[in-house]
């Protein structure tokens, strides 16, 4: 009592009313949208299938939280806006969340608490940490309904600053901080992730790039032997022992390539012309003059590499002067337009899609002492951008939240008020009469139930 009388307080006045209010309205939830994250974790199977990777070290009669409930209470509290396992101190109460985790609002216990978290982060082993990463590469390969006839994956990494004497942390000169650099590798054609693996705050070596692209084909290789696959990489992933690799395996393949004196000369004759042709245009267009830019193609050998190879280059005449852009490529049958500013500038994209990991679902929360605890974490912030880009999908592509960023999803359909009652025969959520996406929400609640509800044999 005395704790409810501490937390209320006195608002203004309205039309000479007393205004006072109190934490103490019972059964009700902010996260009622948590509900909607639950069909999608039961379409996906995703809390089951990491689970499966880990091998529970725990007194079967004495457990009261299993792996799956915890995986998917702190995955529906990372897409909830929750990153920190502390939140649970007090949402492992809450009813949106209890349901959601398959618990009763009142008459069961409790969802698991920070400690009981933290011990699930630390738990699986480094075979066991293979396995879970191997579980998102599937979790990709299973969300398309057949076999595609190509995909690319783009790989890139993040800085993710670091504050302790965190295992992996190095110091990156770039960055001017401590970090780690976790890679990223996303199927940005349809905002998927596919891998997400912490490493240590340095520019990856040749042979780290080669090993992570081996264990990754390999895994997708397995589910889509006749699949034709694309690596796309800036010039820190285009090194010889991943393009070596890449031609021995037949996997395609564009790199950004640093420029240098060696590639601007055999460039020279082609931006010596556009520099001429912009100027011919400055001086018609005067400020109105835009820029010039043409594309070639050539053959050329680094100093490390034991062969030649095709060179794409972008040149670009401006105010500014000439601008010269490189990638190598082993794809041979597009032009040299079509492999720079249709393929390799699609990868942007991809620079969005680790905002919303890294930012929107803060995956960067990584704070433990072990790189398999902080990986841990990775694949649980995964886990969560798969639930909210599932709910996403469900959304009609005329909406306009079809292409929503997820914090603008969280604060339109899960940051939705909810009471909660439960009767001997049912419990009954009783949302906000004034929600203004209450069509959509209930649409994409329709949308998820035949997977929920199949029709019997």
């Amino acid at each position: 009592m005395s704790e409810d009388s501490q937390l209320s307080f006195a608002l203004p006045s309205v039309s000479r009313k007393k205004i006072t209010a109190a934490f103490d309205g019972g059964r009700i939830s902010s996260d009622g949208g948590v509900a909607l994250l639950a069909q999608a974790e039961r379409r996906l199977g995703i809390a089951d299938k990491l689970a499966a990777a880990i091998d529970d070290p725990r007194d079967p009669d004495l457990i009261s939280h299993t792996i799956q409930d915890m995986i998917r209470a702190r995955i529906f509290a990372i897409a909830c806006g929750y990153e920190d396992a502390n939140d649970l101190a007090t949402l492992r109460q809450d009813p949106a969340f209890k349901l959601a985790c398959g618990r009763l609002p009142d008459t069961e216990g409790d969802l698991c608490s920070q400690p009981t978290m933290s011990r699930l982060e630390n738990m699986p082993t480094k075979s066991e940490m293979r396995a879970l990463l191997g579980v998102l590469v599937d979790l990709y390969c299973e969300s398309y309904p057949a076999q595609p006839k190509a995909v690319t994956f783009d790989i890139d990494d993040t800085v993710d600053v670091t504050y302790g004497k965190q295992q992996l942390s190095f110091f990156n000169a770039y960055e001017d901080e401590y970090c780690f650099k976790p890679i990223h590798v996303y199927d940005t054609a349809r905002d998927r992730p596919v891998l997400v693996l912490l490493r240590p705050g340095q520019t990856p070596s040749g042979r780290e790039v080669r090993a992570v692209l081996y264990l990754l084909i390999k895994r997708v290789r397995a589910r889509w032997p006749e699949t034709i696959i694309t690596i796309r990489g800036d010039s820190h992933y285009g090194r010889p022992e991943a393009m070596d690799w890449c031609e021995k395996n037949g996997v395609n393949y564009v790199f950004g390539i640093a420029g240098n004196a060696a590639l601007d000369a055999k460039v020279d004759r082609v931006a010596v012309a556009l520099a001429a042709s912009h100027a011919s245009l400055l001086a018609r267009k005067g400020d109105e003059a835009g820029k010039v830019r043409g594309y070639c193609q050539f053959r050329h050998a680094a100093q490390s590499w034991d062969k030649e190879r095709r060179i794409v280059a972008r040149i670009e005449a401006s105010s500014r002067g000439v601008d010269a852009r490189y990638v190598a490529t082993n794809i041979v049958r597009r032009s040299p337009g079509d492999i720079y500013a249709k393929l390799y500038c699609a990868r942007g994209q991809m620079e969005n899609l680790i905002k919303l990991h890294k930012t929107q679902l803060k995956s960067d929360r990584t704070s433990c002492i072990s790189p398999l605890a902080n990986q841990m974490r990775l694949i649980l912030h995964t886990a969560a951008y798969w639930l909210m880009l599932t709910v996403r999908e469900a959304i009609p592509k005329s909406h306009a939240l079809a292409r929503a960023e997820f914090n603008t999803i969280r604060l339109r359909l899960l940051k939705i008020g909810a009471r909660f009652v439960e009767t001997a025969a049912r419990v009954r959520i009783a949302y906000a009469a004034a929600c203004p996406d209450a069509a959509l929400f209930t649409a994409i609640a329709r949308a998820f139930a035949p997977a929920l509800n199949p029709a019997p044999a």
